[in-house]
């Protein structure tokens, strides 16, 4: 089923006004891998309010320098949730630590870049997160198929955006599309 839809690594999802699941309703997400084993995928408009950056350095011991920036920390999807995902520009590179997506991204698992983040030496652009989203073989095709999403181009000054409320109407806007104008139900031609 992979060969009929292309491959998805490094495109935005964008939830369609429809979907089921209330923990990805409205959900911009950068899939950053996608294969016929499955796919995984950042959220990157959900703030985890609960959770603030400089406690969570403080809870895995990071040492830091002096203010540490309150970078928000994002709800990266219902999968792992106890599991930290730094998505960020590519000019940080923790060679096997880091995973390249396609577009100009990588995401680091690794408390290296918590401790280059904290020192100020991290990579220009990051979103932090927690959890993920991910599919099995052929679910999100299946999705897909079912007008659950949308697929679009990555525009990183959307998806590291400070501005999470907009992204959504903004991931649609870049595709030339009003959110006005979507249907609740998708329909067959």
């Amino acid at each position: 089923m992979l060969n009929e839809i292309t491959d998805l690594t490094g495109k935005l999802l964008i939830a369609m006004p429809d979907m089921g699941d209330p923990r990805f309703e409205k959900s911009v997400i950068l899939v950053c891998s996608h294969s016929s084993e499955g796919s995984m995928g950042l959220i990157v408009n959900k703030c985890a309010d609960e959770v603030k950056f400089p406690e969570l350095l403080d809870q895995l011991k990071v040492h830091t320098t002096g203010q540490v920036k309150d970078t928000p920390v994002h709800f990266g999807g219902p999968v792992e949730t106890g599991r930290g995902f730094v998505l960020h520009s590519d000019d940080f590179d923790e060679d096997e630590a880091s995973m390249e997506i396609p577009g100009g991204y990588r995401v680091t698992a690794t408390v290296g870049i918590l401790e280059a983040l904290a020192q100020g030496d991290g990579p220009s652009q990051s979103l932090m997160a927690l959890g993920y989203a991910g599919w099995g073989p052929g679910q999100l095709e299946g999705e897909l198929q079912n007008n659950g999403w949308l697929a679009s181009e990555a525009d990183s000054e959307l998806v590291f955006s400070s501005d999470n409320d907009a992204k959504w109407n903004g991931a649609l806007k870049n595709m030339g599309i009003s959110a006005m104008h979507l249907s609740g139900s998708g329909g067959r031609a």
